[in-house]
């Protein structure tokens, strides 16, 4: 979907790859239809309503997890281009050879079956539950998507149509990993060494969002919107599926680069009408060097030596030195595939490279002739937005985030999955903490989650997906009714749901529910600034509790090593004490004077010992004479 011939391939080597916190506290749009979408591609086994599943869990991770504020666009209606297109598509799709296709009316969805509109529905009613803002554009969603992100409204698009860049995108998403992680076995490995010296990167597949950013295209590629959209137009797009005849990706690129942002269009409408004589000779490009006055001044070509190769003939060399030789001795002998290198020889090379230039353009504009209605001008205006927006303040644009309505979003999700209360309020808890957190930090009154939890303590730093997060620990109110199961019935959800979970990676993680004291606890992962902004003191009651056990932690491993070697720790301090040279010499004379006099007597301690023992005992210090009187007699 977007712009044909394998677009995103091309773009590809400008993608970023940012981290869990690149959309925190920022809004993001949201093309539903990709979703609905990619369900439908990535499914292989029967789901009970994936769409139903993928959006609850994926809003949930993009909300919670990613602390993003998600604004959700779905198609209007469809222009008759589009609708033509779809249809085209469809006989392509099947295989039909269709001459005449039917003309789509205006204001008639052709294109969307009622199967996807169903899916669109339902999807809209469940994000509506979760309190989530939905948007209808009036033609595309991709471009009023686009306009949100050009205007400053959002941080960011979510979406796979890579025309979302011909609407004006400068920030486009394609690719949501919420659940990718580094196995810790992997980073100790070679491989992941030998991934880090290759790639120049110190985690692969860490970071869950793979971004687009226009500024990099620009400086990647040297494009800008005007020949992206110029390149959309050659090679077709989501309104016009053919293009140019015998015009790829590659050639397009190539074309498009030979003219500035400011002058393309105009020159695929003066090609298109068939003015393309004004075009010979003076058509420049990238590398071209050779003005017209260079090419009314151009002499003929010198005649070189055959012997040496340089300018000038062999006979002028035999009377005169060859000054590219600077031999005193003649010409010296060319080479095997020698090329002379002289300017005259080089402004003829230059002028084969632009004639050849000029004549691959004039065939590439005579192919754009051949094209009827080229280029359409309602495709360009569409995506340059000149007409109208793609909304407007009569149409009631108006983001807001409330809280989700829990009871009746349960009856829906029972309704439609199948799935047990206490599992979906089990699932839906990421989302209703992140909420009374963001109300906490506001000074809001309510002090329980849910009317159920208050906040208890942190329990510890944990690193979630490659960053850091606070395990919060909860405690139930005495007069709260119990909404998270428990061990044993969060085990008998998930069999029911067994199929489900393991076909698609987007689902959160379940907190975890225990009892002590006859309390029931339940501790959540949250987000660490998020936890400090609402609870400020109960944070640094945690982090002076962790230093005051790292401190004693650390005085206790001292005081096991000075335990373990006391004599070591008495030689260090016996050895730290520096002598003066008249202190240390007299020292290591005594030293010396005491050593033969107690070898002498534990020798003669040892004397009834057998004769291995006392090779053992007899110092090395004394003389060979005698230690083998000690040892013999």
């Amino acid at each position: 979907m977007g712009v044909g011939g394998h677009f995103w391939d091309l773009l590809k080597p400008y993608s970023k790859n940012e981290g869990p916190d690149f959309l925190r506290d920022k809004r993001v749009a949201v093309d539903l239809s990709y979703w609905i979408v990619q369900q439908e591609t990535a499914v292989k086994t029967h789901i009970r309503n994936p769409h139903i599943r993928l959006t609850f869990f994926r809003t949930i991770n993009l909300f919670a997890k990613f602390g993003a504020f998600p604004v959700f666009v779905v198609d209007g209606t469809p222009s008759p281009l589009k609708s033509q297109a779809r249809i085209a598509r469809f006989f392509r799709l099947s295989g039909i050879d269709s001459l005449s296709l039917p003309v789509a009316e205006e204001g008639v969805s052709v294109e969307r079956n009622g199967a996807f509109q169903k899916c669109i529905k339902e999807g809209v009613e469940l994000l509506e539950l979760l309190g989530m803002p939905v948007l209808k554009a009036r033609g595309e969603a991709e471009a009023l998507c686009a306009q949100l992100n050009r205007e400053g409204q959002v941080h960011a698009c979510i979406t796979a149509d890579s025309d979302s860049f011909l609407f004006g995108a400068e920030c486009t998403i394609k690719h949501i990993r919420p659940n990718c992680k580094l196995c810790p076995a992997f980073c100790k490995s070679f491989l992941f060494f030998l991934w880090k010296a290759i790639w120049g990167i110190s985690a692969p597949l860490k970071e869950p969002f793979e971004c687009y950013h226009m500024s990099d295209i620009e400086a990647g590629l040297g494009l800008k919107r005007e020949h992206l959209i110029a390149i959309s137009l050659l090679i077709g797009n989501d309104h016009d599926l053919n293009g140019v005849r015998r015009i790829g990706l590659d050639t397009a690129l190539r074309f498009v680069k030979s003219f500035s942002e400011d002058e393309i269009l105009n020159r695929l409408h003066e090609i298109g009408r068939g003015n393309t004589l004004q075009f010979e000779g003076s058509i420049n490009y990238v590398g071209d060097f050779t003005s017209s006055s260079d090419k009314n001044s151009r002499k003929a070509k010198l005649p070189h030596c055959s012997f040496c190769g340089h300018p000038g003939s062999k006979r002028d060399h035999l009377k005169f030195a060859c000054e590219y030789c600077n031999s005193s001795k003649g010409c010296i002998a060319k080479p095997v595939c020698f090329k002379c290198d002289c300017p005259p020889c080089d402004l003829v090379k230059r002028d084969k490279v632009q004639q050849k230039e000029e004549n691959w353009q004039m065939k590439v504009c005579k192919r754009i002739a051949m094209e009827q209605n080229f280029p359409n001008d309602e495709i360009i205006e569409m995506y340059l937005n000149k007409n109208k927006g793609n909304y407007s303040v009569d149409d009631g644009l108006y983001m807001s985030w409330e809280n989700p309505k829990t009871e009746t979003l349960i009856d829906y999700l029972a309704y439609y999955q199948q799935w047990q209360p206490s599992y979906i309020r089990q699932r839906m808890l990421p989302m209703l903490s992140t909420i009374f957190l963001r109300e906490m930090a506001l000074n809001s009154t309510n002090d329980l989650l849910y009317g159920q939890y208050e906040f208890d303590s942190v329990q510890r730093v944990k690193i979630r997906y490659g960053c850091q997060c606070y395990v919060v620990k909860w405690k139930k109110a005495s007069n709260a009714m119990h909404i998270v199961p428990s061990e044993g019935s969060d085990i008998q959800a998930e069999r029911g749901e067994h199929d489900e979970s393991s076909d698609l990676s987007d689902e959160p993680d379940a907190p975890h529910v225990h009892e002590e004291e006859g309390c029931l606890y339940l501790s959540t992962d949250e987000h660490m600034e998020l936890v400090r902004a609402a609870f400020p003191e109960k944070v640094k009651k945690f982090l002076k509790e962790k230093e005051v056990e790292e401190q004693k932690s650390r005085w206790k491993r001292i005081g096991i090593r000075s335990e373990q070697t006391p004599e070591k720790s008495e030689s260090t301090t016996v050895k730290s004490v520096q002598l003066s040279i008249t202190e240390f010499y007299r020292s290591s004379k005594l030293r010396c004077r005491a050593k033969p006099t107690e070898n002498v007597a534990k020798s003669s301690e040892s004397s009834s010992g057998s004769s291995k023992g006392k090779r053992t005992e007899c110092s090395p210090n004394l003389s060979k004479s005698a230690r083998r009187r000690l040892l013999f007699g």
